[in-house]
């Protein structure tokens, strides 16, 4: 396309001497290229909550109309009323088996003349099948290939494209692990401590830490259970344990010409049980080199496989500076705010209009022009009681009142009192985005929003955030993936 449009334009600049046949050629490519942009016209989001209103929004100041799906659990919830319309989706299913029916799915997009599905982020957003199910319905799905879904969702793969690029990994198994004897033949040749990982898992789910011989069998076919309930695969892989690591992952946007940027980099070390709880835009005391170094593995990766659209390629970084490459989340995640608030570029939108065939040069995201302006945190507010081991709460809302001000941004699923927090679905309640010209000020920002939350009828963890940010480890930038874990003391309130 940039070929085309520069191109185009000494079409118009008749003195520099270009030959009718030449011109004549290049407005016929051209004009060509341009016909690949197909405008979306209806939007719908196959999800709920919190991320179905960010696309709704983000559609909506792009003039598309939007369509949302509910579950029977969910009749009375706010997404379903931020969209132009919305349907009732796998009728007589479970509350989370309604947000799976790609039948349905598909089915509702048809009827009600929808040329676009964005899946968020959870359910089918990494699912190839659904990805295959709307190409086969003439449907845009708003994210990578197919093919890309499929060979990044298996992590055994995505480990092989990271190899053939030449890009660390952290010593492991070959490929998947289906049984006791053939893990325990890993265990001998890697030592203790290992990881074991779901294969085609996500989102910190179906992991467990092995640091002895004696609890590697138990671990071993628990990690096997929990990957089959909750991802319908049971295959694990191993991978040696990094002690204290920092978790930086990198944003990457691809078009459907080859063009890719980055914008920059996010710490997502603040985790428990291997779930994010604060996320910080750009990562802090990161060495330029290293940073270049995460910045160039992951668009060497993202050219290998030909991305396309929004997706972060994941990085532990060890106490030596050192970086191997873990895998692909090929959709928006959850933390993207934080991207947004120093870049300015809204990834939603982008997604968006990469979907419909528009290139990046086209929207103006070019290199040069991303620039990461001050530090972004995000706090991830959700209904889980702290000194209680985080057991989830719900019940309703009998009073909300965030805090706000100048640097908040809330992103929730229109959470007021009254609602009803439902025990079907995650307990994310609002997302708080704080954006300062420097650290201290960001945080700064995010403890005062967070001290003037008023929440009450449910328990959350407003408190357990707060001691996070007052530790003087958290200040200093002094922490990696463990810090939870050495620091309990945070948790009660």
């Amino acid at each position: 396309m940039l070929r085309f449009a520069k191109l185009n334009n000494s079409i118009a600049s008749h003195h520099l001497g270009v030959s009718p046949t030449l011109r004549h050629a290049a407005a016929r490519a051209y004009g060509e290229a341009a016909k690949q942009v197909r405008p979306i016209k209806k939007l719908m989001c196959a999800n709920r909550g919190e991320i179905a209103i960010r696309v709704f929004r983000a559609a909506e100041e792009l003039n598309i109309r939007t369509v949302g799906i509910y579950s029977y659990e969910d009749r009375l919830h706010v997404h379903r009323y931020k969209s132009d319309e919305s349907y009732l989706v796998g009728k007589g299913k479970s509350a989370v088996a309604a947000y799976l029916d790609i039948p349905d799915i598909v089915k509702i997009a048809k009827e009600n003349s929808v040329d676009a599905i964005h899946p968020g982020y959870g359910f089918l957003s990494e699912n190839p099948e659904f990805a295959r199910a709307c190409a086969e319905a003439e449907i845009k799905f708003v994210g990578p290939s197919e093919k890309v879904l499929r060979q990044m969702g298996d992590k055994t793969e995505a480990r092989k494209v990271a190899v053939a690029c030449k890009v660390p990994v952290i010593p492991g198994s070959d490929g998947p692990v289906r049984s006791y004897a053939a893990a325990k033949e890993v265990f001998d040749e890697l030592g203790f401590p290992v990881i074991l990982k779901a294969a085609f898992g996500g989102g910190g789910r179906g992991m467990r830490i092995v640091r002895n011989a004696e609890e590697a069998e138990e671990a071993f076919h628990r990690c096997q259970s929990e990957a089959k309930a909750a991802f319908g695969d049971p295959t694990v892989f191993i991978e040696r344990y990094v002690e204290r690591p920092r978790h930086i992952e990198v944003q990457i946007l691809g078009d459907k010409s080859g063009d890719m940027v980055h914008l920059f980099e996010r710490d997502c070390s603040i985790q428990r049980r291997h779930q994010k709880v604060v996320e910080i835009a750009p990562a802090m005391g990161v060495d330029q080199a290293v940073r270049n170094a995460l910045i160039n593995d992951s668009l060497r990766i993202a050219r290998f496989i030909g991305y396309e659209n929004a997706g972060t390629f994941e990085f532990l970084l060890d106490a030596r500076g050192r970086h191997y490459f873990i895998e692909v989340n090929p959709r928006i995640q959850v933390e993207h705010t934080v991207t947004e608030e120093i870049t300015g570029v809204d990834l939603v939108q982008s997604q968006i209009k990469i979907a419909e065939g528009r290139t990046l040069r086209e929207m103006n995201v070019v290199q040069g022009n991303i620039q990461a302006r001050g530090t972004a945190i995000q706090c991830r507010v959700t209904c889980e009681d702290a000194e209680n081991n985080f057991t989830p709460d719900f019940g309703r809302l009998e009073a909300f009142r965030p805090g706000e001000g100048m640097g908040i941004r809330l992103d929730s699923a229109g959470t007021s009192a009254g609602l009803e927090i439902s025990s079907h679905y995650d307990s994310l309640l609002t997302k708080v985005t704080s954006h300062a010209l420097s650290w201290e000020m960001a945080i700064s920002k995010m403890r005062r929003a967070l001290v003037e939350f008023r929440i009450r009828g449910v328990k959350t963890n407003v408190p357990f955030l707060l001691n996070l940010l007052n530790h003087p480890d958290f200040v200093a930038r002094n922490t990696s993936t463990s810090f939870i874990d050495e620091n309990p003391q945070v948790s009660t309130c």
